[in-house]
């Protein structure tokens, strides 16, 4: 199944929006876990049966992983997803970019040997960075536009030819290098304004929405900037909020209640 197919059914089996990133920080595992690499799995477990049925993807960030030498645990996560609720996408956050060749590399990695329904890259290359992912047609390829940090308008607002950067690479994205239909778009919950310019140009292109959690992005403003016409369009990530709203050995309950207030929140705006 296409990636964008998978998501679309998400979307309506959960009635959500709602991505969980799966960002697994031994410093912050709840009292009760051991704070020790081989914690990282039975964790991201953890979350994913507390909060299965009420989000549209999994997005696990690759460095949260290797930075521990949890690559393993990536990939034992992943295939945990995809054996028990195959119906939830996983999106790969690595945000790779380089020369062709290596790009290829990192396109094996991402959808061969982690198995991810999409990945995240980053478009500052150029095409030929870009191609050996959009080669796999059944897979998702979400590229970097308006990004949710403080720094993104450093390079992003740039202007070329007369409009920022980032409207830029929205439309090279959308009238070029989409002819799989399996592109997506970064667009941070930090910046609606620039997310309906987005919305504008790109048509019904998906959004991966980092920053309505813990960088205090509004929901409101970012539903209304950057839905599509039947209320959809978005996946909505929240991490640290999700993954760390307790300490305490209520974590799981805590995890879900806050995917289910994030996702009736965003509900109420579609």
């Amino acid at each position: 199944m296409r990636f964008n197919d998978k998501l679309r059914l998400a979307w309506k089996k959960n009635n959500s929006l709602v991505c969980v990133g799966l960002d697994p920080d031994l410093s912050r595992l709840p009292a009760g876990m051991a704070q020790q690499r081989e914690s990282i799995f039975e964790f991201n477990k953890t979350i994913i049966d507390a909060t299965h049925d009420v989000v549209c993807a999994y997005k696990p960030q690759i460095a949260y992983f290797s930075a521990y030498s949890a690559e393993e645990q990536l990939e034992q996560t992943i295939q945990y997803i995809k054996t028990h609720y195959p119906d939830i996408p996983v999106i790969l956050d690595s945000k790779r970019g380089d020369i062709g060749s290596t790009a290829q590399k990192y396109a094996v990695e991402a959808f061969e040997r982690y198995q991810a329904d999409a990945v995240t890259i980053n478009p500052y290359m150029g095409f030929d960075s870009a191609e050996p992912f959009l080669n796999y047609q059944d897979r998702g390829v979400i590229l970097l536009c308006r990004t949710s940090n403080r720094g993104a308008g450093d390079i992003q607002d740039l202007i070329v030819d007369g409009v920022p950067l980032y409207e830029r690479v929205a439309d090279l994205v959308a009238n070029q290098w989409n002819k799989h239909n399996n592109c997506l778009l970064v667009v941070g919950a930090t910046w609606p304004e620039q997310m309906a310019k987005i919305r504008n140009i790109v048509g019904d292109m998906p959004f991966l929405v980092p920053g309505a959690g813990a960088q205090g992005g509004d929901v409101e403003q970012l539903v209304k900037a950057g839905k599509t016409a039947d209320g959809t369009g978005l996946i909505v990530n929240s991490s640290r909020g999700v993954l760390y709203a307790s300490n305490g050995p209520d974590f799981v309950e805590a995890a879900r209640n806050e995917v289910i207030k994030l996702r009736d929140l965003i509900n109420q705006f579609r």
